[in-house]
């Protein structure tokens, strides 16, 4: 296959007529096509002394020069990677000092066990976070001259807000801004404006940060224990948490198509958005739908 894959390359369809003999010998054969494959889908950047984790059509440009001596424009290894099968995407980070048997309690034991407490008691499930946005923070693609990569051009005054939020699956979001840090009093205050008009018992799903689980939180937490319980995710396992889906919208779709000039404009973005997003259940339920958060729909 990596044959044909090399002959096409080299001169097209009619290339790969058994009729016809001889031509250009190709530029990368079949072995090479195969190697090509194998190293970009088994092997990781690091593993081959770049210093970069994701592959890039740059990096494998270099390594083919590297490795067979065939210098390739960026068009021709993105187009090479399409015909070898491979497409750009978004990688899913995991931290290494995650331990799978954990994960795997939380999904078949743990958290089926939350929810089966939390039908019995009628309570509606929240998983909340933390997270910090930048105003220097970009996202998407800019169009620019082709081998020429564009630079950003931004304020070296930046500043950020900190936000605590927390989603369910039935569509809810609640949300808190703060200028300063979020420690365990100022999480405490979060969980006062969550149970503020609250109908039924909340239970809410955190992951192990240490305001979290301050002695003060804990305290707290007790003394509404009719009203409120504290649940913990595995260590290191953010991808089970849907309310990460809101930064990653925040961020990307709000923050991120921005050009942000000072912190007034920045809360303003920010609290816009997410508004916007606490009108549409189907938004925040969306959140939910992911690979690895459609345990808790």
């Amino acid at each position: 296959m990596y044959g044909w894959l090399a002959r096409y390359r080299n001169g097209g369809w009619s290339a790969l007529d058994a009729r016809k003999r001889g031509g250009r010998k190709p530029k990368l054969n079949g072995k090479v096509m195969q190697w090509i494959y194998r190293t970009v889908t088994q092997k990781n950047p690091l593993q081959l002394k770049f210093t970069f984790a994701l592959w890039t059509a740059k990096m494998v440009g270099q390594l083919i020069d590297q490795r067979f001596g065939v210098k390739l424009s960026k068009a021709s290894v993105c187009r090479l990677l399409n015909q070898l099968g491979l497409t750009p995407q978004r990688p899913i980070w995991r931290a290494y000092q995650q331990r799978p048997e954990e994960v795997q309690k939380w999904l078949d034991e743990v958290y089926p066990r939350i929810h089966r407490l939390a039908q019995k008691r009628k309570a509606m499930i929240f998983f909340g976070d933390e997270a910090g946005v930048r105003s220097d923070h970009h996202a998407g693609t800019t169009w620019a001259i082709q081998g020429k990569t564009p630079v950003v051009s931004s304020t070296g005054a930046r500043f950020g807000l900190n936000l605590i939020s927390a989603v369910s699956a039935q569509g809810e979001l609640r949300f808190m801004t703060i200028n300063s840090r979020v420690g365990a009093k100022v999480f405490i205050e979060f969980l006062k404006r969550l149970l503020h008009n609250a109908e039924c018992m909340i239970f809410l799903i955190v992951d192990g940060h240490p305001a979290h689980k301050a002695k003060i939180v804990a305290n707290f937490v007790e003394s509404m224990k009719d009203r409120l319980q504290l649940f913990f995710l595995p260590p290191y396992s953010p991808e089970l948490n849907p309310d990460e889906r809101v930064w990653n919208d925040l961020k990307n779709n709000a923050v991120g198509r921005q050009r942000i000039d000072s912190p007034k404009q920045l809360s303003k973005a920010v609290i816009s958005h997410l508004r916007s997003v606490q009108k549409s259940p189907h938004r925040v339920r969306s959140y939910f739908q992911n690979e690895t958060t459609k345990y808790a729909a």
